[in-house]
């Protein structure tokens, strides 16, 4: 009887254990699919960035060598420091690093308070007024920058980092919106409490609103040092001094002219170098980055 008993708990437990090892060897496969392709994505978008370097450290005659070579024999390191020395790279480092650093804090300062205006305030036409800001993104940037010219050529601002700077200290659409919708999901009884206690609302703002919103301050922030970064079009249109160049601009002495051909080799390794503080910032803030573009969809 205690042998039937036992045979029959093992015939029924086989297919309960062998359902479960098929459960977790197709798990296992669906894990190893989904890792392959994964890699798969970051090698295509990752071979740009490393065919850049690796041109940055050739030869000028072995940048267009068939078949192309992607570990260059000896590297030449020697590229990196003969930029310094066919231009004045590192004015136009410092350049890009000041309206960089001005434009980011004018940019989540400005937006910041406006986006806590329309999340929190109460006034007549708010919602009128945000949505004609956000009618501004429709609106494509090759449109207003004849109109912006004829402003600064106006003000006397040509020729100076100003038309690049002041006009961060009015907002973003897109950044007011981003920081708005994160700010709506602070609890209002933060703020209830603290007017309670006494506090005005620039106080709220200043001591709970902007310590709980780092993550939505850290990703404006970096749409605006890109943004500020890579810009190309406003400062060849507003700078006429090579002394108040940008690394965007600068670029241009090394895509060759009537008498010289391009230099890639001191292009690429240019142009690394321009993407390098990009990059640094990115790791150093992606999770707050990424956890600011989740939480400031939560509300609508």
């Amino acid at each position: 009887m205690a042998r039937a008993v036992d045979s029959r708990r093992v015939a029924v437990g086989t297919p309960a254990r062998g359902t479960f090892l098929s459960r977790v060897w197709r798990h296992r496969l669906q894990m190893a699919v989904a890792f392959v392709v994964i890699l798969a994505g970051a090698a295509i978008i990752i071979m740009p960035l490393g065919w850049m370097i690796s041109t940055s450290l050739k030869r000028q005659m072995d940048v267009f060598v068939l078949p192309p070579k992607w570990i260059p024999a000896p590297p030449q390191w020697g590229n990196y420091a003969e930029i310094f020395d066919s231009a004045p790279f590192d004015l136009y480092l410092l350049n890009s690093a000041i309206i960089t650093s001005s434009s980011v804090f004018g940019s989540v300062l400005s937006c910041s308070l406006a986006a806590y205006g329309f999340a929190r305030l109460r006034f007549p036409g708010r919602e009128l007024i945000f949505v004609m800001i956000l009618a501004t993104l429709m609106l494509p940037e090759s449109m207003t920058l004849i109109p912006r010219f004829i402003i600064f050529e106006k003000l006397g601002w040509l020729n100076s980092f100003k038309p690049l700077i002041v006009p961060s200290f009015f907002g973003s659409a897109f950044q007011i919106f981003l920081l708005r919708q994160f700010f709506r999901t602070i609890p209002n009884e933060l703020e209830d409490a603290a007017r309670l206690d006494g506090a005005g609302t620039l106080r709220i703002f200043a001591t709970i609103v902007l310590p709980l919103s780092k993550p939505a301050l850290v990703t404006a922030g970096i749409f605006s040092f890109i943004f500020s970064w890579n810009d190309f079009i406003r400062p060849l249109l507003y700078l006429n001094s090579e002394d108040k160049y940008t690394v965007a601009i600068g670029l241009l002495n090394f895509t060759g002219s009537d008498r010289i051909g391009p230099q890639m080799h001191l292009l690429m390794a240019a142009s690394f170098l321009t993407t390098l503080p990009v990059l640094i910032v990115f790791l150093l803030a992606q999770r707050l980055f990424v956890k600011g573009i989740v939480f400031s969809g939560i509300k609508g």
